[in-house]
């Protein structure tokens, strides 16, 4: 009998032993599945180091955990965005790229180019939206204006002109040079540059006397005083910036519908695949330590559906169009 219960004790191993083996595997999969699933790319198009690289770094760290998988960061910098849109106009419909951006290249870029290589209703399928921001005018601190007021007598002190740097050549912050030129009767020329973070760099040693910008892009000097931000767009002032006045304040209109930060997929890509990556920037940005970071950037944080994210394009398109048009801007 003993020799029968031991034949039968010694039938079962290759079977327990298989059952583990099943179970470990079972556990291990989650794991084996985020080590193959396919990376995500995540598109800026402008330079390392300017206000949108820096956004896209703070999601990209959390994302990965989200979804399971490595998220990278490729600036593709240049032409105010459009080398980054071209590359998501190529890139494969499956979710593994996506093209983090401000309103420039999506709803003003097309408006002022003839041919951009790229149409956001046909090639893009709007994914997400995460935030609203606000453009500031900054002046270095070698200057020695403190408002609008001083940076305008002291430009009439230099002859009622000078250079203001902007991030993107027939940009929003390039429109909002000529408006404060007009308003106050001075010839201010926009000198654009590939990015804010060129831009700030030649402010930082004084080659050029004031830019515009996003405040994300100033947020950081303007707080170490190296630079000063004396004006900002939109209806009422910036947490983050509560003694700068806006320019509606200051009497200069027109400036008051504020941008977005949003993402996009190539058109095609499949619909679980773009609620995938939604879901995943909702769960992002309701996070403390992501929304608190974004906030110190001088970001408005708050979800928008693809669909939402659709409509308010549209209708900054519809209102920078009209903008544009006055301005007597002939699009290149």
């Amino acid at each position: 009998m003993l020799r029968l219960h031991a034949a039968a004790a010694y039938a079962r191993r290759p079977l327990l032993r298989l059952l583990a083996a099943a179970a470990a595997l079972a556990m291990l999969s989650p794991l084996a599945a985020a080590q193959t699933a396919k990376p995500v790319k995540i598109l800026v198009g402008f330079p390392a180091g300017g206000g949108t690289d820096a956004i896209a770094r703070v999601l990209a760290e959390k994302l990965k955990d989200e979804l399971t998988t490595s998220v990278l960061v490729e600036n593709r910098a240049g032409a105010g965005g459009q080398i980054a849109a071209a590359a998501l106009k190529a890139a494969a419909p499956d979710g593994s790229t996506v093209f983090l951006s401000h309103d420039h290249t999506i709803s003003v870029l097309p408006l002022t180019q003839k041919s951009p290589g790229f149409d956001p209703a046909k090639d893009f399928v709007p994914v997400a939206g995460f935030a609203t921001f606000v453009n500031a005018f900054a002046v270095s601190s070698n200057t020695p204006a403190r408002s609008l007021a001083d940076y305008v007598a002291w430009v009439r002190q230099q002859g009622g002109k000078s250079a203001v740097g902007v991030p993107a050549p027939a940009s929003i912050p390039e429109f909002l040079v000529k408006a404060v030129g007009d308003h106050y009767k001075l010839d201010l020329v926009a000198a654009p540059y590939r990015g804010s973070a060129p831009m700030i760099g030649d402010m930082l040693g004084n080659q050029i006397a004031a830019g515009t910008g996003s405040v994300p892009d100033f947020i950081e000097q303007h707080k170490a005083g190296k630079l000063r931000v004396i004006a900002v767009i939109g209806t009422q002032r910036q947490a983050v910036l509560p003694d700068v006045p806006t320019f509606a304040e200051l009497g200069v209109p027109g400036f008051e519908d504020v941008p977005f930060y949003g993402l996009w997929a190539p058109a095609g890509t499949p619909k679980a695949e773009l609620d995938r990556l939604s879901a995943a920037i909702a769960k992002v940005i309701a996070l403390p330590e992501v929304r608190e970071r974004l906030t110190a950037m001088g970001l408005a944080v708050g979800f928008m559906s693809g669909a939402q994210l659709a409509t308010r394009e549209q209708a900054y398109s519809k209102s920078w169009a009209q903008i544009i048009r006055k301005s007597g801007f002939v699009a290149q």
